[in-house]
């Protein structure tokens, strides 16, 4: 007789795993990069539903979360064939400047979300501290 080590989480993986198949959270890929004015972010959201997208700053943290969904449909000989993708996004991205949070514009535009945000001014360049030797 054989004996067979008990993984005890493996079985409760495959089931969390099938489960939350359809759940999963999706990063959206994006690009940051700044003008002298702007900080701009694009995210590549083909199937972005604005009414079920949030975006938000705090901290110098641009939040954007949402959901999508695709539905896809085709005719065949005797059946209809459905098929329908959704999913959870969120992307949280820390900016490389200070931002006006009253001076921000989001547009969507053939699947790209995109967020320009003004730049604030620096209230003071930053000064070099030297390091001494003792």
């Amino acid at each position: 007789m054989a004996i067979t080590p008990w993984k005890h989480f493996s079985d409760l993986d495959k089931i969390l795993r099938e489960e939350f198949k359809e759940l999963r959270m999706l990063e959206p890929d994006m690009d940051l990069y700044e003008t002298d004015e702007k900080v701009i972010a694009e995210f590549n959201l083909p199937e972005l539903d604005p009414e079920k997208t949030e975006i938000s700053l705090k901290d110098n943290m641009l939040k954007v979360r949402g959901s999508t969904e695709k539905k896809e449909e085709e005719k065949k000989e005797e059946y209809i064939r459905r098929e329908i993708r959704r999913g959870f996004f969120e992307r949280i991205i820390s900016l490389p400047t200070s931002v006006k949070k009253e001076n921000i514009e989001a547009t969507y535009e053939k699947g790209i979300l995109k967020v320009e945000m003004q730049k604030e001014e620096e209230k003071e360049e930053r000064q070099k501290i030297e390091i001494k030797l003792k």
